[in-house]
């Protein structure tokens, strides 16, 4: 089974911008899909942005073109980079990995903390 380890977050003030990074243990080609998710403080998880292993990318309405998801499949790796950062993006940012029909895979987080 494929680890994901995300790296990245941090202290960041408002307005500045981070890229959180996924390294997978395996060949994300292996995947149909890579995702970023984010959990903030007393609030659901939430999906935020998508991947296919074609470079197809999807987004959610929240982000409001502000994210950006890439990958990088010589490296196994997943990026998320996020431009003015607010403090409502602050959140633990899930690295999510999905293949047909039943396979869903997990990081354990990196916490992303927007604040002055």
């Amino acid at each position: 089974q494929v680890q994901l380890v995300e790296s990245g977050g941090g202290l960041v003030q408002p307005g500045g911008s981070l890229r959180l990074s996924c390294a997978a243990s395996g060949s994300i080609l292996s995947f149909n899909t890579m995702h970023w998710y984010r959990q903030a403080p007393g609030k659901e998880r939430e999906w935020v942005a998508g991947i296919t292993s074609g470079g197809s990318t999807n987004y959610a309405d929240s982000t409001k073109g502000r994210f950006t998801i890439s990958r990088d499949n010589a490296k196994n790796m997943v990026y998320l980079g996020i431009n003015s950062l607010k403090p409502e993006d602050t959140a633990v940012y899930y690295c999510n990995a999905w293949r047909s029909p039943n396979y869903n895979y997990w990081g354990q987080g990196t916490q992303v903390t927007v604040s002055s």
